[in-house]
């Protein structure tokens, strides 16, 4: 039954990575916390364990949603290369932050932070016309903290590059595109990151390496992968705005549900 529900949340996952240019960890984190549960994983590394875990499945449904949009040219390469290295730095600090904060303290500010970004989704943003991207220096300070966010989150990234690269007046099929290969350099250090950090930390489920659980990873990549390239397909033939409300939506109703338990 666990395997079913990983197979098919993984099938989300990777059809919201394509379409949203997420890594699918706003919904594989909360899916892996509700499967370890039921097995009766410890309270004080279960949201560990699946921030980890959500962050090592997201190294593949990257690499999936990333030769989707490369194929229609649309991954704004400078952008990439200009924010990749505060985003290293960033995550590898998040993952030993993650590791000293109580996992229900952790839940919390997850769900609080969906809610955060939908909110900011649903309002448009609006930003001036002349508004542009910051130079060198403001892409590595926006890249760090987003970087720190997104391995103490568990997530791609896509949750705040996208927001922040449409308030800077980039085409939304061109932010969703780039934050896609935003989402490798943050799910490989954060991957790193949770595999130092948990390594000899007792409780772990078994066949974990680390606070990556092999099991739950090899479950959801499985079907991530093969639909990360369907995602990337809608989210090009799809209009701006509805690709904007959609996200907000979708943020939203997660944010809710796991704060309401």
């Amino acid at each position: 039954m666990d395997l079913l529900f990983l197979l098919s949340m993984g099938a989300i996952a990777g059809m919201l990575a394509g379409l949203l240019g997420i890594g699918g960890g706003i919904v594989i984190v909360p899916v892996l916390a509700i499967v370890f549960a039921t097995q009766g994983v410890d309270p004080a590394v279960l949201m560990h364990v699946a921030v980890g875990t959500s962050l090592g499945t997201i190294v593949v449904t990257s690499l999936s949603s990333m030769r989707a949009h490369q194929k229609r040219g649309a991954i704004v390469w400078g952008t990439f290369r200009q924010i990749t290295p505060g985003i290293i730095i960033g995550t590898l600090f998040g993952a030993w932050v993650a590791k000293q904060i109580p996992g229900e303290d952790l839940k919390l500010m997850f769900a609080l932070f969906m809610l955060l970004v939908a909110s900011q989704m649903a309002m448009g943003m609006a930003s001036k016309p002349h508004t542009q991207l910051p130079g060198r220096v403001g892409m590595s300070v926006t890249g760090v903290l987003i970087g720190i966010v997104s391995a103490i989150m568990g997530i791609g990234g896509g949750s705040m590059s996208v927001p922040f690269l449409t308030y800077c007046n980039m085409a939304v099929k061109n932010a969703v595109a780039t934050s896609a290969a935003i989402g490798l350099p943050i799910a490989v250090s954060g991957a790193l990151g949770f595999v130092i950090s948990g390594w000899d930390v007792a409780l772990r489920p078994e066949m974990s390496l680390g606070y990556i659980n092999l099991p739950a990873f090899l479950g959801i990549v499985v079907a991530s992968t093969l639909f990360a390239p369907l995602g990337a397909r809608l989210a090009h033939s799809l209009p701006d705005l509805v690709l904007k409300r959609f996200f907000a939506v979708f943020l939203a109703v997660l944010g809710l549900k796991l704060l309401l338990g």
